[in-house]
Formats: structure tokens, sequence, C-alpha cells
């Protein structure tokens, strides 16, 4: 039976700790987020980061815009942003309305403001192997996972299902930077489960219930599953099949509880890390 991997519980223990750090300095760090719109899952994702910011002490300014905001109006937020020396981090929340060039957005975005890891600048040094501004957060939220449960990647086949820019292709490049044999599998790879039962640590993050089954894993497998779906019932699931997998599996995330915690912990930490890249440079 596989040891749960417990985000919750590594989301706390370092937000506790980043909490201590910020309780003593007089100027507080400033997360600036940007939603456009009124996608329900975006305000609610926005307003768990606001809440949590304010539980560790940073200061959060949510600009809300209406759909019809133009693409021009949403450069020169951003603009404004990038110019005050008061805002720290920003985050355009996605998705954005479909007349709108997310690309040209996310790189408008001074890369060290850059807290969701977007721009190309800090995608480029992660694909160079060279330290970006900050990681992605929920790339960052997955290492800082196998470091707290002591699965060192080097060396290991490490299989990611996915290939986003959010998760897949900054965890491949962040695993192969930490020296594991990287495989990236998305929806033309041919013979999927030959490839995903060679995987020594398998990530799955496509948003598809029950795509990683039983007989697509080997014996001892690691399990990092970054799916959020929903099953019949309405309940959170993952891309896993998490009671026929969890026996085959070392270690396996659950979902929830799993990677989501770190996410919006990582988020923070990043944060904290732009301010202080701004005020010690």
């Amino acid at each position: 039976m596989a040891q749960l991997i417990d985000g919750r519980l590594v989301s706390k223990k370092i937000c506790e700790n980043l909490s201590d750090e910020i309780l003593f300095l007089s100027k507080k760090p400033c997360l600036a987020v940007i939603i456009v719109g009124e996608d329900p899952a975006s305000r609610i994702y926005v307003n768990l980061k606001r809440k949590k910011a304010q539980e560790l002490g940073i200061k959060s300014i949510v600009e809300q815009m209406p759909t019809a905001t133009s693409q021009q109006e949403l450069l020169n937020k951003i603009e404004q942003l990038n110019n005050d020396n008061e805002v720290n981090a920003i985050l355009v929340q996605l998705p954005l309305p479909s007349h709108i060039d997310t690309k040209a957005v996310l790189e408008k975005i001074n890369p060290l403001k850059d807290v969701d890891c977007f721009h190309p600048y800090n995608m480029g040094r992660i694909a160079t192997g060279t330290k970006p501004y900050v990681y992605p957060c929920t790339p960052k939220g997955i290492i800082r996972l196998l470091e707290y449960y002591n699965i060192p990647p080097q060396g290991k086949h490490a299989v990611v299902i996915g290939r986003s820019n959010i998760v897949g292709r900054p965890v491949a490049q962040m695993l192969l930077n930490e020296n594991a044999t990287v495989t990236i599998c998305h929806s033309k790879t041919a013979n999927l489960a030959e490839i995903t039962k060679t995987a020594d640590i398998l990530i799955s993050a496509v948003g598809q219930k029950n795509l990683v089954k039983p007989d697509m894993v080997k014996e001892g497998v690691v399990v990092i599953d970054v799916g959020m779906n929903r099953t019949d019932e309405g309940k959170l699931c993952g891309d896993v099949d998490f009671y026929g997998v969890e026996p085959k599996a070392s270690f396996i995330t659950p979902v929830p509880g799993g990677v989501g915690p770190m996410t919006i912990c990582s988020l923070m930490q990043n944060t904290f890390d732009l301010y202080n890249i701004q005020y010690n440079s």
C-alpha cells in the first residue's frame, strides 16, 4: 500500500515558516491579481489566493476588469503595475476572454514581477538549465513534495503526461535539471500505457478522470496526480484511478489534498521571493 503524499501538511509547514519571515518585515510583500470577466471558477481561485495572502501577511490587490475590457486596456493596466514600486508580483488570472491574446498579455508582465513564471524570459531560463526569478507554482510544488518525502529524481525515469506551459513542459524541464530521465506524453502519444509502465515517477496533468489505470503502472511507482476533474457524483478527483493504482504505488498524491495546496503555497513563496529580489538587488 502506498504512502500518501500529503500536500496539505507540507504546504502548512512551508506557509508557517513563510508567515514567520513576513511577520518581522516593516514593509510587506504585495501581490496584484488581475481578473478579467465573470468566470465563476476564476473568481473562486482569486478569492482563495487573496485569503491565503491575508493569512500570511502579504498585501493583496485585486484588479477586477469587465469582460469587455480591450486588450490594450489590459496591457495598460499591466504596465501601470509594472511601474508601481509598491507591487512586487503580478498575476493575470487565466483564462482570459477570447478576444484577448493571452500570449501578448503574459509577455507584457515584467519578468521580475512574473509570479506565475509564464514570461518567456523565465521559461527560457528553466529550459536552458538556468535559474529563473521564480519557478512556476504547480511544478515548484511538485518538486517540493518530492524533496519533502525524500524522493530524489536523479537517475529515475520520470514520465509526464501533458505538455501545457503551466505544468507539463516546465515540470519536465525541472525534472531534467534534477538529473531525471524524462519522457513527455500527450494526446498524440502512441502506446501510452507501454511508456507509463516504465515510469519510476509518473506525473499526470491532463484533466481527464481515470486516465491512468492500474495496468498502466509498475509496482513501486511514485504517482503525482495534478488533474482536477469531477466524478459522476460531483466529487473532486484527479487523472488517476486512485483506488486501483494506489496498491501498486510506493507514494501517491490524493485529489484533493495533494498538489493543489502546494500550488497556492508556491504562489505565496514566489511573491515573497520576488519581494526579496527587488529589495536586495
